[in-house]
């Protein structure tokens, strides 16, 4: 492996079974993931998990605090700071109840695996530490879905702050694959007074790195990750600030990125669009086992 691309060795098989007709794809579930960064003295760094080897989805691969959608945070109306809910709807090309969902997804999802929570008491505060043991028992029950996120913001009378997430992209799990997930990625800046905690049942290792220090890792083939944790690595290294970063969330394009695969000759030819670093070339046949040596005159060897 040249770098450290995350790439499933049942991909062949299943892309040749697509091509061919004989799979049907799974709709994506709904997820967010969250690039949550600090200012450092050489310039911001991203919080990343190591997912744990034993993971059925990318285990071993470098990624973001992040997870599927709850749909049951789509049918409460929850006390909100930011842009309002059809501002969001309008930039993650859903209607509004899909938008609060998502955005709930991508602070929940950071509060369980990170114990950073992007809420306060006010539109214009947030909380300053949690990790009091009952915040942690509200950590745990969320993580067991015992109740919503957006129950557990009115149980505390919390206001969800948006305004402190910036929308970056999107992708969307390949055809082929079993697991799939139409994936909203956000940035958010760690807020003042509080922490990140190894906390993630989902992750062996935590870190906080430097986007062009991580990507570098993949490049040598150090770090394992998908094509859209590296994609967005290198779109973060230009910023030479967290907030900086944050404030140009607003005019990034959120069309979905989905991978491709068509015939060419006698390969599948893979691609993701815009990101042609990630493009894989597949025999369209299994290769076949040579056949033992059978020399002249006698039996096999």
């Amino acid at each position: 492996m040249a770098n450290g691309q995350w790439y499933p060795p049942q991909w062949p098989d299943r892309i040749r079974a697509l091509a061919d007709g004989t799979l049907t794809p799974v709709p994506p579930k709904r997820a967010a993931t969250v690039m949550l960064l600090k200012d450092g003295p050489d310039g911001p760094s991203v919080h990343m998990l190591r997912r744990r080897a034993s993971m059925a989805f990318a285990g071993g691969a470098y990624a973001y605090p992040g997870g599927g959608v709850d749909p049951r945070d789509d049918d409460q109306q929850i006390r909100w700071a930011g842009p309002p809910r059809a501002w969001w709807a309008d930039r993650l090309g859903v209607d509004e109840r899909g938008a609060q969902a998502i955005v709930c997804a991508a602070v929940r999802e950071m509060f369980e695996e990170a114990g950073v929570l992007l809420a306060g008491s006010d539109p214009d505060t947030v909380v300053g530490d949690t990790t009091g043991d009952d915040w942690e028992a509200d950590r745990a029950a969320l993580v067991a879905r015992e109740f919503s996120f957006a129950e557990f913001l009115d149980r505390r009378g919390l206001v969800l702050r948006s305004d402190l997430l910036g929308a970056w992209t999107r992708w969307i799990t390949p055809e082929f694959e079993e697991r799939r997930y139409d994936t909203w990625f956000f940035v958010a800046v760690l807020p003042v007074g509080q922490r990140t905690r190894d906390v993630s049942t989902e992750a062996d290792r935590t870190v906080w790195i430097r986007p062009l220090d991580a990507a570098a890792g993949y490049d040598k083939g150090e770090l394992l990750m998908m094509p859209p944790t590296i994609a967005t690595l290198r779109q973060l290294t230009p910023y030479a600030t967290a907030a900086e970063a944050l404030a140009a969330a607003p005019a990034r394009d959120m069309t979905p990125v989905l991978a491709r695969a068509r015939l060419d000759g006698d390969e599948i030819v893979l691609s993701w669009p815009g990101h042609d670093e990630f493009t894989k070339h597949v025999p369209t046949a299994q290769p076949q086992p040579r056949a033992p040596h059978t020399p002249t005159g006698g039996a096999p060897a």
